[in-house]
């Protein structure tokens, strides 16, 4: 009889990193749940949404799990994540994305933000819905199948949170797996982070161009990222707060400089 398929897949988008995607294989060969590796390496630069979209069509399992090469999953990772799916439990799942040693203020601003979006993912006003980083996901195939990732995103900015938001209407917004973690490569200094953050704002004004209920957050959704800031330290809250100041002035110019955008094919799913 012929092998069978693998239950699990994990795609890893790539592009001229071949030491942190060294880095990331060997933390996929630890893992205790056999699972078929997809690299798709992005050379022609169509960004990170085909990229997982070509892993998707590329892979064999039933059950897809999504990393960064700049990530190493730790041991138990995907086993962690599939679980919620294979029971039945859940149709896709996220876990942590952490800071590893070294961490500068940059890097734990980041992780401040990121792991308040994820806890505030399920709460009325939150201004990400079902919000998961896709550094941590995973996805039963066939609702990859039903809804990909919009390829319309260029860059590694609101892609995400764009797929998110649609499953979330779907009821099939990402269950948190806090304990599969991964940890993301440290060493991000504080230009890069405000950079990081202003092309975050261009992604989310594309993001709330391509479907017209998509709405800012309330007040209290922003103090309470601000105030997640401080709590990593002083100066990863004030980090956090001109992280807000650098995302409004990439919305505000991603809007003045963008022509009318029609609806994206994905974007009236329902």
């Amino acid at each position: 009889m012929g092998q069978e398929p693998p239950r699990v897949s994990v795609v890893v988008p790539t592009r001229d990193r071949p030491e942190l995607l060294r880095r990331c294989l060997a933390a996929l060969e630890a893992q205790t749940l056999p699972v078929e590796v997809v690299v798709v390496e992005d050379s022609e630069g169509r960004g990170p949404a085909w990229a997982r979209n070509e892993g998707v069509r590329r892979g064999q399992g039933e059950i897809v799990c999504f990393t960064d090469d700049d990530c190493a999953p730790i041991p138990g990772w995907a086993e962690a994540l599939a679980a919620p799916i294979l029971s039945g439990a859940a149709q896709a799942t996220a876990g942590r994305t952490l800071m590893g040693e070294g961490a500068t203020v940059a890097d734990r601003a980041w992780e401040a933000i990121v792991s308040y979006l994820q806890d505030q993912a399920a709460k009325p006003g939150t201004a990400s819905p079902g919000f998961a980083p896709t550094a941590n996901l995973a996805c039963r195939r066939e609702l990859l199948e039903r809804f990909p990732f919009d390829e319309s995103f260029p860059a590694a900015a609101g892609e995400d949170r764009d797929w998110s938001e649609r499953a979330a209407r779907q009821a099939a917004a990402p269950r948190l797996v806090p304990e599969a973690q991964v940890l993301h490569q440290p060493g991000m200094d504080i230009w890069g982070f405000l950079r990081q953050q202003y092309r975050y704002g261009k992604g989310a004004a594309q993001f709330r161009r391509a479907a017209l209920n998509r709405r800012l957050g309330s007040p209290a959704f922003y103090w309470g990222l601000v105030r997640c800031g401080f709590i990593a330290g002083p100066v990863p809250g004030l980090l956090v707060g001109a992280a807000q100041a650098a995302t409004f002035v990439g919305v505000a110019i991603a809007r003045f400089s963008s022509p009318p955008m029609t609806a994206s094919p994905h974007s009236s799913e329902q």
